[in-house]
């Protein structure tokens, strides 16, 4: 046998063996492996950014925008509250998102003030010539300089004083035989304040003097020089400021909105910038019972000591001061930090899921006083909430880029959020109050509903300036409905409607167009549709219609008084769209 015919045959016989071992171990079940797509793509996930919520991927990788690793779309938040931003574990830190648990208790925190030293007005004097006459020398001369009582101030050439001497002087002549007339001349002297020895001394010399010093009633130092030499004065003439600067005042400025902060006897912490490194201290003695018309700024006073010299009249001061906790509100403060504030409107964000699956929702709050670094919350958080205290401006941002409520999103944010289905609400056999709404309730609510249905029609017939007449009598009508007499959860309940529609009653106000009311309706509807199914009406009951294609085919409810289906939302293009969901009787 050749070598070629040998190659050959074991060629052909490893063939045949290849061939036999891939039947055994791969052809030899009769099952046939079937590759499962349908199974694949169910499972397939889009992957998404925390922070970028419009990054969409359909595999894990990194954020073309921040860089961050994509998360499943699935924790995103999108099957959870459609209103909520949820953000991971990672993300948070990234952005470095804080929150704080907010509690009850006195409105306390630090409030910054600024003022200024001043001369304590109790040591300030003003020091009068009691001699009318011609300045003829000035022995102080300058403001600043100090002066100690009973020294010499200015020497003044007075013509009248000349005469009354010469009175005297001739009425001592005959004193024995006038004494009366002595005594008056004396006492004209005593009047511009010649003591008795310079009343002794002319007596003596028997001459009239022409000049006259004027001499210090107190001690301190001149804050002011009014006169001039040469100058003419009259009896009782102002000729300097002196105060004591022993003993100065503090004053700090307090704006209307931190006047209800302090009280007297506050203590007070300041630095003045011109002595670095040192910090005073005193207490609030006297705050200004008036407000400045122009400034608009009253007056907080602290007496500090300054017999060092070392505060000086018209130094800046910067203080801090520990409020009292005067404030009467909620008692719920949080820090300046959380608070996004756009001028109507002052929100913050609550964490309505857990610390390992935070999910933040938007709140609107109701500010109280400004604490420095704090508010007092009046309305809208409760003691044990969670909120952003650092980042809130980072989370307002995913939420404006997901499309969601925001600070720069008035519309989407009065959208209320997370609202119930109508349809499954009516199932529902809670938040049933009609046993507990007095008579003067329902007439009043049934005035509501009245109108309501009124603005209805007009929506129908696309009246939009009749709309706005009846939208304001709707308000009205809602802020006469009072929860008086109601208690517990009834009471709880209407006053949460009624501020929902009262809210969306404004932003239908502001609307300029016929659709942008319709949207808004879609809200008050939804709002009245619970809260008489909640406390009930007299009459003969009202229907709950539905539309499947209004709000942007999402589905919207109206009430209707007859069964007759007239839609609100397109009026004559799709008049009879919709169905009726339940009567309410």
């Amino acid at each position: 046998m050749t070598t070629k015919t040998k190659n050959i045959m074991i060629i052909t016989a490893t063939l045949v063996l290849g061939i036999l071992l891939g039947w055994i171990f791969f052809g030899g079940s009769e099952e046939a492996e079937v590759h499962d797509h349908t199974t694949e793509t169910a499972e397939e996930t889009t992957w998404t950014c925390s922070m970028h919520p419009q990054i969409r991927a359909q595999e894990p990788g990194k954020c073309p925008i921040c860089g961050m690793d994509l998360i499943p779309l699935k924790s995103a938040g999108v099957e959870g509250n459609p209103n909520a931003i949820e953000m991971s574990e990672y993300a948070m830190k990234l952005a470095n998102i804080q929150t704080q648990t907010v509690g009850s208790g006195n409105a306390e925190g630090e409030l910054r003030l600024n003022g200024k030293i001043s001369v304590d007005e109790r040591n300030a004097y003003t020091q009068a010539t009691h001699v009318p006459g011609r300045i003829e020398r000035l022995l102080v001369n300058f403001t600043g300089e100090e002066v100690r009582r009973g020294q010499a101030l200015a020497v003044v050439y007075s013509p009248e004083l000349i005469t009354a001497q010469e009175e005297l002087l001739q009425a001592y002549a005959i004193r024995s035989s006038q004494p009366e007339l002595f005594e008056a001349a004396k006492q004209k002297l005593r009047n511009w304040r010649i003591g008795e020895q310079q009343i002794t001394r002319i007596l003596d010399s028997g001459k009239a003097t022409d000049r006259f010093t004027i001499t210090a009633d107190v001690s301190g130092v001149v804050t002011e020089k009014l006169v001039e030499l040469g100058d003419y004065v009259e009896r009782g003439m102002p000729l300097y400021q002196i105060a004591d600067l022993s003993k100065m005042w503090v004053l700090f400025d307090l704006y209307e909105r931190t006047i209800g902060l302090i009280e007297k006897g506050d203590k007070v912490t300041f630095t003045v910038a011109s002595i670095p490194g040192e910090t005073f201290e005193g207490n609030i003695d006297f705050i200004d019972p008036l407000l400045n018309t122009q400034t608009r700024v009253a007056t907080a006073r602290v007496e500090v000591s300054s017999k060092d010299n070392r505060l000086k009249p018209g130094m800046f001061v910067s203080g801090v001061i520990k409020t009292s906790g005067a404030v009467k509100d909620s008692g719920i403060t949080v820090p300046r930090s959380a608070v996004l504030w756009t001028g109507k409107r002052s929100i913050v964000y609550v964490n309505s899921g857990t610390a390992a699956n935070p999910s933040f929702t938007m709140r609107e709050v109701v500010l109280g006083q400004s604490l420095g670094d704090a508010y007092v919350v009046q309305e809208g958080l409760a003691a044990g909430e969670e909120i952003v205290v650092n980042g809130t401006f980072t989370v307002d941002a995913a939420a404006q880029l997901a499309g969601k409520p925001s600070m720069m999103n008035p519309a989407v944010a009065m959208a209320a959020p997370a609202q119930e289905d109508v349809r499954q609400y009516l199932r529902k056999s809670g938040n049933n109050y009609k046993t507990q709404a007095p008579d003067k309730f329902q007439e009043e609510l049934a005035k509501v509903v009245s109108i309501y249905l009124q603005l209805k029609d007009a929506l129908v017939e696309e009246k939009e300036e009749e709309s706005v007449n009846l939208l304001k009598k709707f308000q009205n009508a809602v802020k006469q409905t009072t929860a008086s007499e109601l208690t517990g959860e009834a009471k709880a309940f209407w006053e949460e409607k009624q501020k929902f529609l009262l809210q969306h009653a404004e932003v239908g106000l502001e609307a300029r167009s016929i659709a942008k009311q319709r949207e808004n309706f879609i809200y008050v509807s939804e709002a009245l549709i619970k809260t008489v199914a909640a406390f009930g009406i007299e009459g003969e009951g009202l229907y709950v219609d539905y539309c499947p294609m209004a709000n942007s085919d999402k589905g919207a409810y109206w009430l209707s008084s007859t069964a007759e289906i007239k839609n609100p939302y397109f009026g004559e293009a799709m008049l009879t769209c919709g169905e009726i969901v339940q009567k309410l009787n």
